[in-house]
């Protein structure tokens, strides 16, 4: 049976559409992550969001948008740089159309976030659609605001498994002057030690990953070993973006030119727009994957993340040495992502599937968490029927009563 299709323009759209269907109910945007997290089950309806668009309300005062989720971040940033203001998330799927709603979903976020986080840190407010058609209301438009349970946390990177997302309202911060990015050569583990100099001085660094050769479009810049893991054979670039003002930035460059020696410097205002002069693209193209690779987003403690990455057969890492967040494109078999997944697991971490090749029966996610039992409570509250997004949580949540 084919779903039905729906595709609301406005807050009561959303909720006329969650009460006017039966069964279960996917959410869907630019379908710019369709492929990420567990493998979307039969659904009798899909709700899209695309038409869902526009920003509600502006106050460039207080450094805040509200904005319908269905609303493409490049979009809204383009509209807030009249104001010389944006929102400081820098996912690579945000060249490709990314919606504010999907990328909260999917808990998704860029190398920006070792200043910044992800839109879970930005996010202040929400309205949501619950499965029964109720709308919740969280937070609201201002900053400090301590009101009613943190909803919009709680959908931050739940894949539409808990509500439909219709509104966000997010902080905002200045857009910079000027940005220029280092690159240094160097291995992985060359790289921790590098970013735990930058990281302990008083460099503010914007963002700081390292890229593998293999990760990058550009390797001239990054020349590759022969060999496997990511750790102990493979050169890649350690990457640092600076950001400040045309007049204080030199010096700054300067400065840790000084602490990594011999880095080349690209200036420019660029942050992982995805052409091959970019040095942020191997984070752009490894968060789009390709047809032969798994590739897996991991978290661990940032002091054990190049511990975890060279245990891996990676065939391209973009690692956040500040964040702990790494992007990992590996061979496209179930056993080494299983493996990929216990590793992540045993050092304390978290890890989920993104992109894979067609056909490719691989778990989407690890072993469950310490918290399941939280998550299943809180899926029994929200939606009792299960009607949301099912298969997406999988095996963690199964498409009928946890």
């Amino acid at each position: 049976m084919t779903a039905t299709l729906m595709n609301p323009t406005d807050l009561r759209g959303v909720r006329d559409a969650v009460l006017d269907s039966a069964g279960a109910l996917a959410v869907a945007g630019a379908g710019t992550a369709a492929g990420w997290a567990g493998p979307l089950g039969p659904v009798d309806a899909v709700l899209d969001l695309r038409a869902l668009t526009g920003v509600i309300t502006h106050n460039p005062g207080d450094m805040t948008v509200s904005v319908r989720a269905g609303t493409p971040l490049r979009e809204l940033n383009a509209e807030l740089a009249g104001h010389r203001q944006r929102v400081a998330l820098d996912a690579g799927r945000v060249a490709e159309g990314a919606t504010v709603g999907g990328l909260l979903s999917t808990g998704d976020a860029g190398p920006g976030a070792l200043v910044h986080g992800s839109l879970r840190d930005l996010v202040i407010g929400a309205t949501l659609v619950l499965a029964d058609g109720t709308v919740a209301r969280t937070g609201g438009h201002v900053i400090k605001n301590v009101a009613g349970y943190d909803l919009a946390k709680l959908v931050h990177g739940a894949y539409g498994t808990l509500a439909v997302i219709a509104e966000v309202v997010l902080r905002l911060h200045p857009l910079p002057h000027a940005a220029a990015t280092l690159v240094l050569p160097c291995s992985l583990q060359g790289a921790a030690e590098h970013a735990a100099r930058v990281l302990g001085g008083p460099y503010e660094p914007a963002a700081l990953e390292w890229v593998s050769a293999r990760a990058s479009s550009n390797p001239d810049r990054v020349p590759a070993r022969p060999g496997g893991s990511a750790g102990s054979s493979e050169t890649g670039a350690l990457l640092v973006r600076v950001v400040g003002t045309e007049a204080a930035l030199p010096e700054r460059i300067e400065r840790l030119q000084e602490l990594l020696g011999s880095a080349d410097t690209s200036v420019g205002t660029s942050a992982g727009a995805g052409d091959a002069a970019d040095p942020w693209d191997g984070h752009t193209r490894l968060t789009r994957g390709t047809l032969a690779d798994a590739v897996l987003r991991i978290g661990v403690r940032p002091s054990r993340l190049p511990g975890v990455l060279a245990g891996l057969a990676a065939r391209g890492v973009t690692a956040g040495l500040g964040t702990g967040v790494a992007t990992v494109a590996l061979p496209a078999d179930p056993a080494a992502v299983a493996a990929a997944h216990s590793a992540v697991h045993a050092a304390g971490g978290t890890s989920v599937l993104r992109s894979r090749p067609v056909g490719l029966d691989a778990p989407a996610w690890g072993p469950a968490p310490s918290a399941l039992g939280v998550l299943r409570a809180v899926k029994q509250e929200l939606d009792p029927a299960c009607r949301l997004g099912p298969g997406r949580l999988a095996p963690w949540l199964t498409g009928r009563n946890p």
